[in-house]
C-alpha cells in the first residue's frame, strides 16, 4: 500500500482479501484487455480455430511479467484459494467465446468452455517455463493445442454420423438437450439449469 501510494483503508475496501482480491482483479483487467484487443482484430479472413488461437495468444502476450504471474498462480494453487483460480480460468474462456460470438446455449455452451479452459490453463504453465527465444515454443504449443480440440470437434461429428454408434450418440444428445447455460437475466452466479421444455 505504501509503495502504490494507496490509502490503506481504500485498499481494505477494494480488496478485502488483500492478495488474493488483487490478484483477481489483475486477471480480470487481463480479460477485459483481450476482449477489446479482439474488438479491434480483423478477423473476417480467419478460421474459427485461428481466432480461438489468436485469443489465447492475447490473453497470454496482456499476462505480463511473468514472475507476477508465476507468483498468482502459486496463490491460486493453495487448497483454499483453488476455487477462485478454477473460476477465473473459466471466466477467461467464456469471455472468449463471447467475443468471438459463440451463440450456444445447449451442452456445448459447457463444453466449449471447459475445453478452452483447460487449453488456456495448460498453455500459462507452459508459458511459464518457457524459455525459447520469443517464447516461441508457446505459440506452437497453441497451436497444437487447438489443432487436438479441433480434432476433438471432428471425433465427435464422426460418431454421430456413424451408423453404429450414431442411434447411441442420439439419444445421449436428446438428454443432454436438456442442458441449458446460464440465463443473464435472472443470476449469473450459477454454472447452468437442467430444465425439460424451452430455456428459461
Amino acid at each position: 500500500m505504501i509503495d502504490s501510494g494507496i490509502d490503506g483503508s481504500a485498499a481494505r475496501t477494494a480488496c478485502p482479501r488483500g492478495a488474493l482480491d488483487l490478484a483477481i482483479a489483475f486477471h480480470r483487467s487481463g480479460d477485459a484487455s483481450m476482449v477489446a484487443a479482439l474488438a479491434d482484430a480483423d478477423l473476417g479472413a480467419m478460421r474459427y480455430s485461428d481466432r480461438v488461437a489468436l485469443a489465447v495468444r492475447l490473453r497470454i502476450g496482456l499476462a505480463g511479467d511473468r514472475e507476477v504471474v508465476r507468483r498468482g498462480t502459486g496463490l491460486f494453487a493453495l487448497p483454499q484459494n483453488a476455487g477462485d483460480g478454477a473460476a477465473l480460468i473459466w471466466g477467461t474462456a467464456d469471455a472468449i467465446w463471447t467475443a468471438l460470438g459463440d451463440t450456444s446455449r445447449d451442452v456445448n455452451w459447457y463444453t466449449k468452455r471447459a475445453i478452452l479452459a483447460g487449453v488456456y490453463g495448460a498453455t500459462v504453465l507452459f508459458w511459464l517455463g518457457d524459455t525459447s527465444d520469443g517464447a516461441g515454443a508457446t505459440q506452437d504449443f497453441i497451436d497444437r493445442r487447438i489443432g487436438d480440440v479441433m480434432r476433438f470437434e471432428k471425433f465427435k461429428a464422426d460418431v454421430r454420423g456413424s451408423k453404429v454408434f450414431g442411434p447411441l450418440a442420439e439419444g445421449f444428445g436428446r438428454m443432454l438437450a436438456q442442458v441449458r447455460a446460464p440465463d443473464p437475466r435472472y443470476r449469473d452466479d450459477l454454472p447452468g439449469s437442467l430444465k425439460r421444455g424451452q430455456e428459461q
